[in-house]
């Protein structure tokens, strides 16, 4: 092929390889940007922008006369910049090819869309929200909420920190257990997450989101809901040209599509202390909460639109009962929970179940679920001897505060003396064992825990 390029390219000029070459390299999932001198530098930025805006090319502008290769495995993207040079041009035929043997033969996204198994038994999982469902999407962004340093990860596989916020494994973790499958959903942020294993589901949650764009600031960057639906766009695009339209077709409609976010939104934007007393002032909890819906109806709507079916959406738990909250109740009642906040949760979880129940009338063959997550975790809080536990209201990984709900699980915190025996895990999130039985009652629980069914029946129901 190279000794083809060459003999070509003696005869009709770089311009008519350069047109064949774009051609055969945009059927593989590649593209190739170039320019020929200074002068044509409009054209050239005009080029660029085109390839951002229709083909999602990753671009970056380098001061350089060489030519520059980036790679990005988990689009299947390799963008070129070169230069008019002849000399670079030759240069850029011979390494290109090199390159392009290195990328094919080194399990990189286009050699692992071919011969890949399109069986989807147990189904695919693919994860949208915040903390309580983040299992490392954090762990490079530039914000305080993140999950990398012991004792976070301890009693996970390995014993080391994953970006998970507990001690072992989230909800959404037991739950591809039980349904089968052999190994946990990764984070979509991460570089290995590319090839077949995207077959199996991705995970884009992210610690500090929430319904709207502006929940979790303080907390420094998030990827919020929006964008955790683009980027799952973007994994779509990449198994349709892996797996062609009607087999991505069958996966998405036996995919479990999960979601668990809104408590952030209440937490960290409308009773954030202090900086959210103008908020309560000016908008009272019943016109928010109809932000929420109103925002969350759309996003909803925008995931069924890019094929997804079956879409399991959890309430907010019982959040003015975990221990940050406990310490600021503290100071007006003691040894209780927060009466407004578990109120305002109540509120946006009767208004979340009625639009479940639109959007199943209204969307033609969608199955949305309404998981209570409330209902399941205040019976654990409730009843949390039955259930094997010895405490319901402090962190196990604990530092400041009566409940340990003052600051972060961090290595010089206290531990507790049984992770098993105790709900939280630090200020705002379950440990293993919670999670565990809040997973079972999601998989295998009545019409009272999961509406209108469970999601082992929904995995049950192949053609919706």
């Amino acid at each position: 092929m190279l000794f083809f390029f060459l003999i070509c390219s003696c005869f009709f000029g770089y311009r008519m390889i350069f047109f064949w070459l774009q051609m055969e390299l945009r059927a593989y999932g590649f593209y190739v940007v170039h320019y020929k001198r200074l002068g044509l530098a409009f054209f050239f930025f005009v080029e660029v922008i085109m390839h951002q805006v229709f083909y999602k090319c990753e671009v970056r502008w380098f001061p350089i006369q060489f030519f520059y290769v980036r790679v990005k495995p988990s689009e299947g993207i390799l963008t070129m910049v070169i230069s008019s040079s002849l000399f670079h041009y030759w240069c850029f035929l011979l390494i290109f090819h090199v390159l392009l043997g290195i990328f094919c033969s080194s399990g990189s996204s286009l050699d692992q869309c071919k011969n890949t198994s399109t069986g989807y038994n147990p189904p695919a999982i693919f994860i949208f929200g915040d903390s309580l469902a983040d299992v490392g999407n954090n762990n490079h962004l530039n914000t305080i909420a993140k999950a990398v340093s012991y004792p976070s990860g301890i009693d996970f596989p390995g014993g080391k920190p994953t970006g998970r916020y507990t001690n072992g494994r989230t909800v959404i973790d037991i739950v591809g257990q039980e349904l089968g499958l052999k190994k946990f959903i990764p984070p979509s942020n991460d570089p290995a997450t590319v090839g077949e294993v995207v077959f199996h589901g991705v995970n884009y949650a992210s610690g500090g989101a929430g319904i709207l764009n502006k929940t979790g600031y303080l907390f420094g960057a998030r990827i919020n809901l929006y964008a955790q639906i683009d980027n799952f766009a973007k994994t779509r695009q990449y198994i349709i040209r892996c797996l062609g339209s009607t087999a991505a077709s069958e996966l998405f409609k036996n995919a479990i599509f999960n979601f668990a976010v809104g408590c952030n939104d209440y937490l960290d934007n409308y009773f954030t202390p202090i900086f959210s007393i103008p908020d309560q002032i000016f908008v009272n909890v019943d016109v928010f909460t109809d932000l929420l819906i109103s925002e969350f109806r759309i996003q909803l709507t925008s995931l069924y639109n890019l094929d997804a079916r079956k879409i399991v959406v959890e309430n907010i738990p019982v959040i003015g009962c975990i221990p940050t909250v406990r310490e600021f109740s503290e100071l007006w009642a003691p040894d209780t929970c927060s009466k407004q906040i578990n109120n305002a949760a109540m509120l946006f979880n009767r208004k979340l179940k009625a639009l479940i129940r639109e959007l199943n009338s209204k969307l033609v063959g969608a199955k949305f679920v309404y998981a209570d997550i409330y209902r399941i975790f205040s019976d654990l809080l409730h009843n949390y001897k039955a259930h094997g536990f010895e405490d319901n209201s402090s962190a196990c990984c604990a530092k400041f505060g009566r409940f340990g709900g003052l600051s972060f699980c961090v290595p010089d915190a206290r531990l507790c003396p049984d992770r098993s025996k105790y709900i939280f895990w630090d200020n705002a999130h379950p440990t293993d064992a919670a999670n565990a039985v809040v997973a079972k009652r999601m998989v295998d629980g009545n019409i009272n825990d999961m509406y209108p069914i469970n999601i082992r029946k929904l995995v049950g129901q192949k053609k919706l």
